[in-house]
């Protein structure tokens, strides 16, 4: 189906999480008319995985569990978000000066394996640089001495909670439709409470509420947010344990996020005790200054997640279905946007491409 790219289109959105929110904006910056559809009671509702995310931008990282064509949509998406975040109305943290892979002395050996298969599963050119201890102490000074490091360039973290908002802010072009939640999708159509609403173009990005049209199913994951003033931690850190996985993520002025849980639940009940004490406990075995930080938020939500744990896109007339973004959702989202349009609306519908750097 030829779509002329100078022909300004009727464009419906299921869902208003991040994807939904990175289309609406994509879309109405190319000058099409955008009515995005959910349940949700407002642009603050914290029911999308989007808001209950750390925002590690770790495409090296993420090979662990992913596959090269999530690398390539990450490496991808560093490029995309200084040019989105600069059409944003208000201000939104983002850096890019690396991330870290720690481990303890006693788990050097499962850190070997995961380096080994990332080196493995790496394209050329993308590695892990082992950071000596004398290094790490100017790069980390909060991090406990001592510890097995690697660093990786140009990996970085967007504040989630202020692109959130940013995305959903008032824009020509969009119409936000809350507690509006979508029965069904087809090509060109919407099936809504009210009756069905027709659009030249349908775009399915429900998450969990796909179902049963996709075989996606909900991974609880649970972070906390600490108030730790004086920790001075400059960009992400992973540690690597034979067990699970911790990151910490600084947000300014004075937050470290930390999470990691991935547990096969849909339970959206508030965090376990266990994953509280493991956690934590993780993050403070690497920095000790966290022993004196404040836990001011925890959070639980599901990740939508195909059989797999990889994204899809899926492409017919009229409609196209993106999901599966399972941990991978910050990371990705602008440029799996970018391949879903280039493939539904053809290259010349890419406004964020001519975006002043």
């Amino acid at each position: 189906m030829n779509i002329p790219a100078t022909r300004p289109l009727r464009i419906g959105i299921a869902g208003a999480g991040l994807l939904g929110r990175l289309l609406a904006f994509t879309l109405a910056r190319a000058g099409h008319r955008v009515d995005v559809h959910d349940p949700a009671e407002g642009p603050e509702a914290r029911g999308a995985a989007g808001w209950t995310a750390a925002g590690m931008l770790s495409p090296l990282a993420e090979l662990e569990t992913a596959d090269e064509q999530v690398f390539r949509w990450g490496l991808r998406s560093i490029e995309l978000w200084p040019r989105i975040l600069g059409g944003l109305c208000a201000p939104v943290e983002f850096r890019c000066d690396g991330s870290l892979l720690v481990a303890h002395r006693e788990d050097l050996g499962a850190a070997r394996r995961v380096l080994d298969l990332l080196a493995h599963k790496a394209p050329p050119g993308h590695g892990a640089l082992p950071t000596p201890a004398a290094e790490l102490a100017l790069l980390e000074p909060a991090l406990r001495n001592g510890l097995h490091a690697w660093l990786l360039p140009g990996e970085g973290r967007i504040h989630t909670v202020q692109a959130m908002a940013a995305l959903a802010a008032p824009r020509p072009g969009v119409e936000w439709h809350w507690r509006s939640p979508v029965e069904a999708v087809e090509a060109g159509r919407l099936r809504l409470r009210q009756g069905p609403a027709d659009f030249d173009w349908v775009f399915d990005v429900r998450g969990v509420g796909a179902r049963p049209q996709l075989p996606v199913r909900g991974v609880r994951g649970e972070i906390f947010w600490l108030q730790a003033p004086g920790v001075d931690l400059r960009r992400p850190v992973r540690l690597m344990h034979a067990r699970y996985r911790v990151y910490l993520v600084p947000r300014a002025p004075d937050l470290v996020v930390v999470g990691a849980s991935e547990i096969e639940s849909e339970d959206r009940s508030p965090v376990s005790v266990r994953s509280t004490v493991e956690l934590l406990a993780a993050a403070h075995s690497i920095v000790p200054a966290l022993a004196e930080a404040r836990i001011v938020h925890t959070e639980t939500n599901l990740r939508p997640s195909l059989p797999d744990n990889l994204p899809r896109i899926d492409t017919q007339p009229g409609l196209v279905r993106i999901n599966g973004l399972f941990r991978h959702g910050w990371l990705i989202a602008p440029g799996l946007v970018e391949t879903a349009l280039e493939a539904a609306l053809g290259a010349a519908q890419r406004p964020v491409q001519e975006m002043p750097r």
